[in-house]
């Protein structure tokens, strides 16, 4: 079973944070800061742990099986906290949503433009890093991606897809986007934070 460093990872993201809604206020003494004192002075932006019961409830709501790095940071932090340039933060338990509840019109942007199936072939939909390109996403995967974060405020949220399960059970994540455009995809939700935390925002 795979081993997800969340603790240290979000402790990481949450001086990224600190340091990013401090900075802005320096440079800015008309900004008002998106952290408490008490915020910035804990290093931690993230909230209680879920409980198992929570996460389960959650699944039985939505009838989806989380993904086990998801799962776990669940268990760590039930949502989070953001002070970057966007309006983005992460889910609670009892946050979670269908995307196509909350954004059915924002689905039908995006129908795909042919019947066929997939609408990428496998060895280019399974591309990623730096051998991916945002625009060759599955869009007929939309209507069943689960909604794990609010929309940034400037056309992008995050996304895990029960349509790609992977051997480890963990679901394909994405960065979805009107402006990349398209989804920067990742093998799951752990490795799409990853990426966050490297680039010090939810957004890049």
């Amino acid at each position: 079973m795979a081993q997800f460093d969340w603790e240290n990872l979000l402790k990481e993201f949450s001086l990224k944070l600190i340091e990013y809604d401090i900075k802005e206020c320096r440079d800015d003494i008309t900004r008002e800061p998106k952290l408490t004192p008490e915020l910035r002075k804990s290093g931690w932006l993230g909230y209680p742990g879920a409980t198992e019961q929570q996460i389960i409830s959650a699944e039985s709501r939505l009838g989806i099986k989380l993904p086990p790095s998801y799962r776990e940071f669940l268990k760590i932090s039930n949502g989070w906290r953001n002070s970057d340039w966007t309006e983005m933060k992460l889910w609670s338990t009892d946050e979670l949503e269908q995307f196509s509840t909350r954004n059915q019109d924002w689905i039908d942007a995006w129908v795909p433009y042919t019947d066929e199936r997939p609408t990428v072939p496998d060895h280019v939909y399974f591309a990623y890093g730096e051998e991916q390109d945002c625009i060759n996403l599955r869009r007929e995967y939309l209507q069943n991606a689960l909604e794990i974060s609010s929309d940034s405020d400037d056309g992008d949220i995050l996304l895990l897809i029960p349509d790609v399960v992977f051997d480890d059970e963990e679901l394909e994540a994405w960065h979805f986007g009107d402006k990349l455009p398209g989804a920067n995809r990742y093998p799951s939700f752990y490795e799409l934070m990853q990426k966050v935390v490297e680039q010090g925002s939810f957004i890049d």
